[in-house]
């Protein structure tokens, strides 16, 4: 008596599906996608009226795209371009309204700021209208990844090439539109991906603060 045999294409088409069916099934949602929980939408986006959209917390901008309009936390995907320029004593200033994506390692380039009263950074910081000593580990960050102000008072991890790191708490903007006045102290507009830090800043990742500006990458502590 023959016994029953299954050929072996139908097991594999058999198997294939199931594995095609679970990895739908086991899809994390992109933007505008149905989801029903905070954790049902892919990457930074979260679930807002039934449906995945960028997340306000982390200034996300996967869906929007915003690529140079209303400043946002993060920027447009890589396709953060001047929006304007600015002239101020003979030189051409691009102005930027966005910044790049924000990611768990977002690359910046550090620079050196003194927020103490008299110091390089102006006025007051922005989010507690306080100045800060230079032994404070405090950041301004570039408009866009300021996101309005609502990084104020949060601390970043700064991540540094020779391998140290430090976190740091934001206290100010680093201004992308405007400068060259006595707000600014006389500073052109920042870069987009500025990561503003104090001495204190530089002294916990043992760089040398004569470089003045040192790649780095940063994200919320």
């Amino acid at each position: 008596m023959m016994a029953n045999t299954i050929p072996i294409s139908f097991c594999l088409f058999t198997l294939i599906s199931i594995i095609i069916q679970f990895a739908i099934g086991n899809a994390q949602p992109s933007c505008n996608g149905l989801c029903q929980t905070l954790n049902d939408c892919a990457g930074q986006l979260i679930c807002s009226n039934g449906k995945c959209n960028d997340d306000p917390r982390v200034g996300s901008h996967v869906c929007s795209g915003s690529g140079g309009g209303s400043g946002g936390g993060g920027g447009g995907g890589g396709q953060c371009r001047p929006s304007g320029t600015l002239h101020c004593r003979g030189k051409s200033y691009p102005q930027y309204s966005c910044s790049p994506v924000v990611s768990s390692s977002t690359p910046a380039k550090l620079t050196l700021n003194d927020f103490s009263e008299g110091g390089d950074g102006g006025g007051p910081s922005e989010c507690d209208n306080k100045y800060h000593s230079k032994s404070e580990r405090v950041v301004a960050l570039s408009t866009g990844w300021y996101n309005g102000g609502s990084r104020c008072g949060k601390m970043i991890r700064i991540v540094a090439r020779n391998g140290r790191s430090t976190t740091a708490k934001v206290v100010d903007e680093c201004d992308l539109r405007n400068g060259c006045d006595k707000e600014h102290a006389g500073q052109p507009p920042c870069l987009n991906n500025i990561v503003d830090g104090s001495d204190a800043v530089w002294k916990a990742l043992g760089l040398d603060e004569d470089i003045g500006v040192v790649p780095v990458t940063w994200s919320m502590a």
